[in-house]
């Protein structure tokens, strides 16, 4: 992971193999923004009309890279593009700043030492950037080769380290700032590399094994249930989805509790570690990238260890409801009908539709507990991703004061997301003539239909949401910012943020 420091020293004396500073969009061409006023004195004033005739322009994303002045210990100046300017004393949006770092940090993949010279006007800006600049530096390179051999693809290590100026590293809040975006996004790069990681070495057994190790090391509680305690405990649901492979499936609960916690949270993670679809196969070009189904279990798995490190006051649990889902002679039939661990019997009239049945009995699972309230996070819909494309998820809730709370944490932390309703006349269509209910409704409003299944599950009078994070889980494009190709992370700010909140006394 990329080492984060606090400097006070100005940037010309300082050994770096570059310097990055900001750049904004301006109405008459790029403007420096502040943080890099050493760094235009010593263009004599003239860095952005520089910049200008490079083509650059400020926009958000956009690194132009330049020769560093005279005199500067370090070769390279990185102008990064921060968006449109702010209005006079609004400073620039935590976002924007984090997006900047981000691409900066990915861009100077293979250097040693960076220096940051970007807006600062609070700890909150010290935090995104921080952030940003660990996030973005992230790379999965584990399965490359690298080495002497000339057929060998060289593989260049991440930014090893970056100093911030513009933070006082004697300021407590500016530390704290700087300590929390290293612990949260160290833990989401954590849920990036199990997202990432072949499902040919990541089965149920081996995600539970990782969870166990990392418990052991931050001081969480650790259960996993295998096969023969699934079965005993009857949880038909998960045991159901894991039927047709030969990895069995596994259901890990993992508690973080705090002494001075006066709140309970309970996160919930479909772990779907790879999804064929089952018997109801998918077609071809749809299981690529089915290793990613396992991403809400990751998130919830990195959030609760980021409580942990954070050493928030409030107890969190995370149910990891594992299994692997493929075709074979003793799979789950469409047609089939599964007794889940609430009593409560689904017909199965599709087998792709898997999340809601493992994550029906987690969620009854952590119901038993009474929590102040859960939040499950799931890959769960294809139509979530046709209503909101592949950079949004969706929240659905039983209550709408806790469904805003979530976004406006969401929104806050850099996640966009988008409230979503839970139509009652929806729940009709799973009604089954055979078993209590079915797996699959109306084909429109699918991902409204599969939080109403999930609802069924959730305690009386529990707290409760849903975010469908099927979009943003996992990006088949190029890198943007601080996202990389590949695995995301998405929903682990999401639910930290939640927790410091609950914490905080701000739950309600």
């Amino acid at each position: 992971m990329t080492a984060l420091t606090l400097s006070t020293a100005a940037a010309p004396g300082l050994r770096a193999d570059a310097i990055v500073i900001g750049v904004a969009k301006g109405a008459k061409g790029p403007i420096v923004a502040p943080g890099a006023e050493a760094v235009d004195k010593a263009y004599d004033g003239r860095l952005a009309g520089i910049l200008d005739t490079l083509g650059a322009s400020g926009a958000e994303g956009e690194v132009t890279k330049l020769p560093a002045p005279a005199g500067f210990k370090a070769p390279l100046v990185l102008a990064v593009g921060l968006g449109t300017e702010p209005e006079q004393d609004a400073g620039f949006d935590p976002e924007a700043l984090r997006r900047a770092a981000g691409a900066a940090a990915r861009t100077l993949t293979g250097s040693k030492k960076a220096v940051f010279a970007l807006p600062v006007t609070d700890a909150s800006d010290v935090g995104a950037i921080g952030e940003g600049v660990v996030l973005g530096a992230y790379s999965f390179d584990a399965y490359k080769r690298n080495g002497d051999d000339a057929k060998a693809r060289s593989v260049k290590a991440p930014l090893a380290e970056a100093a911030l100026l513009g933070g006082k590293p004697r300021d407590a809040a500016h530390k704290a700032a700087l300590l929390r975006a290293a612990a949260v996004a160290e833990e989401l790069n954590r849920a990036r590399d199990l997202i990432n990681m072949p499902p040919n070495d990541l089965d149920p057994e081996a995600f539970a094994a990782l969870a166990q190790t990392a418990a052991k090391e931050h001081g969480i509680k650790v259960q996993v249930l295998d096969e023969k305690a699934l079965t005993k405990g009857g949880y038909g649901g998960i045991l159901g989805v894991g039927a047709g492979s030969a990895s069995a499936p596994r259901l890990v609960k993992l508690s973080y509790t705090s002494a001075k916690a006066r709140k309970t949270l309970a996160f919930v993670g479909k772990g779907i570690t790879y999804d064929s679809g089952g018997i109801s196969l998918k077609p071809a070009g749809h299981n690529e990238t089915m290793k990613c189904d396992m991403s809400g279990a990751a998130a919830v798995f990195a959030a609760v260890v980021a409580a942990a490190r954070l050493g928030l006051e409030v107890n969190v649990t995370g149910w990891l409801a594992l299994a692997e889902n493929m075709p074979s002679g003793s799979a789950t039939r469409p047609g089939d009908v599964l007794r889940m661990y609430s009593g409560k019997t689904v017909e199965v009239l599709n087998t792709d539709a898997e999340g809601r049945l493992v994550l029906a009995d987690a969620l009854w699972a952590a119901s038993a507990e009474k929590p102040d309230a859960i939040v499950d996070v799931a890959t769960l819909t294809g139509a979530m991703m046709l209503a909101l494309g592949s950079r949004t998820f969706g929240i659905m809730a039983n209550d709408d004061a806790f469904r805003s709370t979530l976004h406006e944490a969401a929104e806050e932390v850099g996640e966009p997301a988008w409230p979503m309703p839970l139509p009652e006349h929806l729940r009709k269509g799973m009604d089954s003539t055979v078993a209590d209910i079915a797996n699959m409704g109306e084909r429109m409003g699918g991902g409204l239909v599969a939080g109403l299944f999930l609802s069924e599950f959730v305690g009386e009078g529990i707290t409760w949401a849903h975010l469908d994070i099927a979009g943003p889980a996992f990006n088949e494009g190029g890198p943007f910012g601080y996202t990389p190709k590949g695995g995301t992370g998405t929903a682990v700010r999401t639910l930290v943020r939640l927790a410091e909140l609950t914490a905080a006394g701000d739950l309600g």
